[in-house]
């Protein structure tokens, strides 16, 4: 039996990622599309053999502007799925049909799942599917991914759709906008069966001005001339433009589809909750301080009663394995330098970057219920106007949201940026976003010096990095990158209760990202540090790591940060192995200090720092160069090394500057 590919397609936060994660469970991936670096997730569906779902980018339409936007029409085109799920929102029906006209017309047999139905039925509105679907010529099965109602009767409508495919033969479009399409759609159907393209998805897109679409169906320059000329001739007769005109006519389709299929009697309980919160949560004045307090909460709850209690304990298992396999190395009376390695090399590395694994999973639980709730795109929201000073929309906040979490996918999704301006002053910007990876740094820092006040020293980190973003975009905005940003135009959804599968899915895929690295870059990189700091330049043992070639490469660089408090060569070294991957600064400091617990290296550091110094090396972590996957991102998003060396050059500068300031500032006033 032949496999089939689903296409998951609909508007963002139509509950499209809910019902993906309801479909595949865990047995999913992510990766790229070929050729572009716009995410995706591919997965099985459970229960179901030989059915494989892609979940495409979400989008408001198949207009050219942004990569989503292109990815999701050429993935359809070319790589013809046998079925397209259009995930639509039931609560806001009239904008999310535009989508699913669009998708119509490249002739691919589709199924609209209507989501949200369930608050729809609870606000007491009513949709008459039955009508709906016969209007619209596709089965429209209601569902709630939420709750995974309807879903048994959405896989059987696709598996009916897959085995006896037919498309919507539904031609809405009249007057002027019809003969043009009509008209184009003759000139074209032999490039259109050449290339494989849907002959009135084609028109319309040349309709409206779609430079893609002429230059994939490779047509003639005297046939772009009469085809320009029956725009016009469109336009003039509805005095409007070309895409205005295309709009309308769908729109007015809609709107009487509409009003015939459904009976709205008020708002849902969810908008009517949401238009309430949003009056404190938007606030003009009051928004920000809100986000910061809620923050601060998060770090409260994820250093302290949560994350820290978790870390504890399993701080007190590592410690006990590590004791356990070094009395069993002694029994087996193996050789010391492999003792050694083992217990104070790979052991101390990577057990003490382990130990932060709660807090990480801890912090990402809450961002996810942040994200899930609908509360972060009020974030965007209100970032807007920030942003607007330093030449940047709201959009680019998007990305540096992200970055929270890891900065080469916040890198890559500046793709969604439609100005090349806005984009790489973005690129540039988001690394200053406090990644996953520099948790376990800020966890030993605070342990050691901030214990008492943990949560606003990481509070402080965050929102240092935020206000670098903001002065470096100033910097920028008035030297290299003069102009305005782009309009930002952003929906708010309703909020909702966050899906318990979504929010663990989403701790499961950053605790894996976080142990994957654990147990590979981190693991790698403290063997080589703890042969650096045990052998010298000769190759001989050495009873005294500050002999070592380490100590060497370290001492060489360490005058350059005495200004900043940190001269010491274990730091500097620390410094130069995080640019593979943040938490090699932790299992570096650990081995080079020879601490054997996390208490061990607290008291190490003290020797090492004073608070002042201590929370300067914090700045200088957060903001100075990414680790090599994030230079590699930019990169390759830049077009250029040298572009991507001056902007990690820029990053470390400010990095240094920001540093030298909190210290020499702190150790005047303190």
């Amino acid at each position: 039996m032949k496999e089939l590919l689903i296409a998951l397609a609909g508007n963002q936060n139509c509950g499209k990622t809910t019902l993906f994660n309801a479909l595949t469970g865990s047995n999913q991936h992510v990766g790229n599309f070929p050729g572009v670096t716009v995410e995706k997730k591919e997965g099985t569906i459970r229960g179901e053999k030989g059915m494989s779902v892609v979940d495409l980018p979400g989008i408001y339409s198949l207009s050219p502007y942004t990569s989503e936007e292109v990815v999701t029409r050429d993935f359809i085109l070319n790589a013809h799925p046998d079925v397209i799920i259009n995930i639509v929102d039931a609560t806001n029906i009239e904008r999310n049909l535009y989508l699913s006209l669009q998708l119509m017309e490249l002739e691919r047999p589709m199924v609209i799942a209507l989501n949200m139905m369930d608050e729809v039925v609870r606000s007491g509105n009513h949709i008459d599917v039955k009508k709906l679907s016969q209007q619209l010529q596709v089965p429209v099965i209601p569902i709630s991914a939420a709750r995974r109602d309807g879903l048994d009767d959405l896989l059987d409508a696709v598996k009916a759709a897959a085995a006896h495919p037919t498309m919507a033969n539904l031609d809405f479009c009249k007057g002027a906008v019809h003969r043009a399409i009509h008209s184009i759609m003759h000139i074209i159907e032999d490039h259109t069966q050449q290339q494989e393209v849907p002959k009135r998805f084609a028109a319309s897109r040349l309709v409206e001005g779609d430079a893609l679409i002429a230059q994939r169906l490779a047509i003639h320059e005297s046939d772009l001339h009469i085809i320009e000329h029956i725009v016009q001739q469109m336009e003039e007769e509805l005095d409007t433009d070309r895409e205005a005109a295309m709009a309308d006519m769908r729109y007015s389709f809609i709107e009487a589809l509409v009003s015939q299929c459904v009976h709205k009697q008020r708002e849902t309980l969810e908008q009517e909750r949401s238009q309430k919160l949003d009056r404190w949560l938007t606030h003009k004045y009051l928004g920000i301080p809100i986000f910061l307090g809620i923050m601060l909460l998060v770090f409260y709850l994820t250093f302290v009663p949560i994350g820290g209690t978790l870390q504890t304990l399993l701080e007190g298992a590592i410690d006990s394995g590590i004791e356990w396999l070094d009395g069993m190395l002694s029994v087996w009376q193996v050789s010391d330098w492999l003792h050694d390695l083992l217990i104070n090399g790979v052991c101390a590395g990577v057990g003490s970057v382990l130990s932060f694994l709660p807090l990480i999973v801890t912090l990402f639980f809450f961002l996810s219920l942040l994200e899930d709730s609908g509360y972060m795109a009020r974030v965007a929201y209100i970032m807007d106007k920030a942003l607007r000073k330093i030449g940047l929309s709201g959009k680019s906040f998007v990305p540096m949201l992200i970055g929270f979490g890891c900065s080469v996918p916040a890198i890559m999704a500046t793709r969604t940026l439609s100005s090349e301006r806005d984009r790489k002053m973005t690129i540039i910007l988001t690394p200053f976003m406090s990644c996953s990876a520099k948790l376990p740094i800020y966890g030993m820092i605070t342990a050691a010096f901030f214990s008492d006040s943990s949560a606003l020293v990481m509070l402080a980190v965050y929102v240092l990095g935020i206000v670098v973003a903001i002065l470096s975009g100033l910097l920028l905005k008035k030297t290299l990158f003069t102009g305005n940003p782009v309009p930002f135009v952003m929906e708010l959804p309703a909020y909702r209760i966050p899906n318990a599968q979504s929010v663990l899915l989403h701790m499961w895929e950053k605790a894996k990202d976080f142990l994957h690295r654990a147990f590979t870059i981190i693991f790698t990189a403290t063997i080589v540090i703890w042969f650096l700091q045990s052998y010298d330049f000769s190759f001989h043992a050495v009873s005294d790591a500050s002999e070592s070639m380490l100590a060497g490469i370290g001492s060489l660089l360490s005058p350059i940060f005495a200004p900043l408090g940190f001269g010491d060569w274990r730091a500097t070294s620390a410094l130069i192995t995080g640019v593979t991957a943040k938490e090699s600064v932790v299992s570096t400091l650990s081995i080079l200090t020879g601490a054997g617990s996390d208490a061990g290296l607290s008291a190490a550091l003290m020797t090492m720092f004073t608070p002042v110094s201590a929370f300067a090396f914090l700045c200088f972590t957060v903001l100075y160069m990414p680790c090599v996957a994030a230079f590699a991102a930019t990169r390759r998003e830049l077009g250029s090394f040298w572009q991507a060396l001056a902007t990690v050059l820029f990053q470390t500068g400010v990095a240094y500057i920001v540093a030298f300031l909190v210290y020499q500032i702190g150790s005047v006033l303190l």
